[in-house]
C-alpha cells in the first residue's frame, strides 16, 4: 500500500507535464507532495524522513522553477535527493547503531537480523555508489536529453533503477540469511 502511495506524486506529475507542461507538472508534484506528507501524518503519525526530504527538496526546487520559469532547478532535484541520501548513507557507517541501508532493509528480509554488521556495512557502501552514480546520470540526462525525455527517465528510469536495486538487495539479503540458518542447523 505504501509503495503504492509513495508513487502517487509521480504519477500525477507525469499526467500534468502531458496536459499541460512542465511548469502544471511543477505544481502539481508540490502539491502531491505536501498531499504525501499529510497522508503520512494522518497514516504513521509521523513524517519519514525520505518523504520529508524529498518534499522539501521539491518545494525548494520547484518554487525556484516557477519563481524562475527555469526548469533546470526541478531537474536537479532528483540529484540533490540522491546525493543526500549518499551522504547520509556514508555518515550512518560511523555514526548511530546501524547503517542506513540496514535500517532501511531488514524489516524486509526475513530474519535478517542474525546478518553480521558488516554485511550490512558491505551493503550501505553498495547504496553510497549507487546514490551517488544515479544522481550523476540524472544530471547528464537533464542536460543532454530534451525535456521530455528526462520526464520519462525521471519518472521511469530512476524508479526502475530503484526496484531493481532494491530486489537485487532483497535477493542477495534472502540467500545470505538462508546461508546463516542453514549453518546454524
Amino acid at each position: 500500500m505504501q509503495a503504492l502511495i509513495d508513487l502517487v506524486p509521480l504519477v500525477a506529475f507525469l499526467a500534468a507535464y502531458y496536459a499541460g507542461g512542465i511548469y502544471l507538472a511543477t505544481a502539481v508534484l508540490m502539491a502531491a507532495m505536501v498531499a504525501l506528507l499529510l497522508i503520512d501524518w494522518l497514516r504513521l503519525r509521523r513524517l519519514p524522513p525520505l518523504h520529508l526530504a524529498s518534499a522539501v527538496l521539491v518545494l525548494v526546487l520547484g518554487g525556484a522553477t516557477l519563481a524562475l520559469r527555469d526548469p533546470r532547478f526541478l531537474k536537479w532535484k532528483p540529484t540533490v535527493f540522491l546525493w543526500l541520501v549518499a551522504v547520509v548513507a556514508m555518515g550512518s557507517a560511523w555514526l548511530g547503531k546501524a547503517p542506513l541501508a540496514q535500517r532501511l532493509l531488514q524489516p524486509l528480509v526475513e530474519h535478517s537480523d542474525a546478518l553480521p554488521r558488516g554485511l550490512w556495512h558491505r551493503l550501505n557502501w553498495f547504496w553510497v555508489v549507487f546514490c551517488a552514480l544515479l544522481g550523476c546520470l540524472n544530471l547528464a540526462v537533464a542536460d543532454l536529453a530534451s525535456e521530455r525525455a528526462w520526464v520519462k527517465f525521471n519518472v521511469f528510469g530512476l524508479s526502475a533503477a530503484f526496484i531493481v536495486f532494491a530486489m537485487a538487495q532483497g535477493v542477495w539479503l534472502a540467500a545470505r540469511t538462508e546461508a546463516l540458518n542453514a549453518g546454524a542447523s
